[in-house]
């Protein structure tokens, strides 16, 4: 696992050096790079903004906020570095928390959702958790709940159907279950290019 490989410790170091700039100009400041809805509400205008899309997904809403996605950005990015490299660590992350920022924007409102700011790294973890998935399907992963070994193409499975459960029947709010999703078709996109150049 280390040390780490140079594009996951990037991504890791900005992560928390955005979040301790949080700390310091305070959420008020912070929220002008949260990813806002397309509409308005309550008679106020929208907040979008195009680099939202990209920006959100610096931005927690509080250390543990934070240090699941890190866990997760460590785990399933390092091997998948290791394996194809910066580039396409970079490419397949980024690409993952665009989908995810898609994502957000158009199916929470069109289900009816009450509007809300969004923020965190969690589109761009799930994209590399269905890489790891994928490119690992047989490794072991132990979730923290329940703590109980399984191989990585099960857990992604079981993440998935429980994330869109709980996006659909609006449990667990505050919490961007269809970002989450979104997340895995950017990494989908990516995949299939991937393998697509390799025939």
């Amino acid at each position: 696992m280390f040390p780490l490989p140079p594009a996951v410790l990037g991504l890791l170091i900005a992560n928390v050096g955005v979040y301790l700039l949080q700390m310091v100009i305070g959420d008020e400041q912070a929220l002008a790079f949260a990813l806002w809805p397309l509409a308005g509400y309550e008679d106020a205008p929208s907040q979008f903004g195009l680099w939202q899309v990209v920006t959100y997904s610096f931005l927690h809403g509080g250390s543990a906020h934070l240090l699941f996605n890190m866990l997760g950005l460590v785990t399933f990015g390092t091997p998948i570095e290791r394996v194809g490299g910066a580039r396409r660590l970079l490419s397949l992350y980024f690409a993952a928390v665009i989908t995810a920022a898609v994502t957000q924007l158009i199916v929470p409102p069109w289900l009816g959702a009450a509007p809300h700011p969004t923020i965190g790294a969690s589109g761009g973890v799930f994209g590399l958790l269905l890489a790891y998935a994928v490119l690992f399907p047989r490794s072991r992963v132990i979730p923290l709940i329940p703590p109980i070994p399984m191989p990585a193409w099960l857990f992604a499975t079981l993440y998935t159907v429980v994330e869109l459960y709980l996006g659909v029947a609006g449990r667990l709010e505050g919490v961007a279950h269809f970002a989450h999703l979104g997340g895995l078709v950017g990494s989908a996109i990516v995949l299939w290019q991937w393998r697509r150049r390799r025939r």
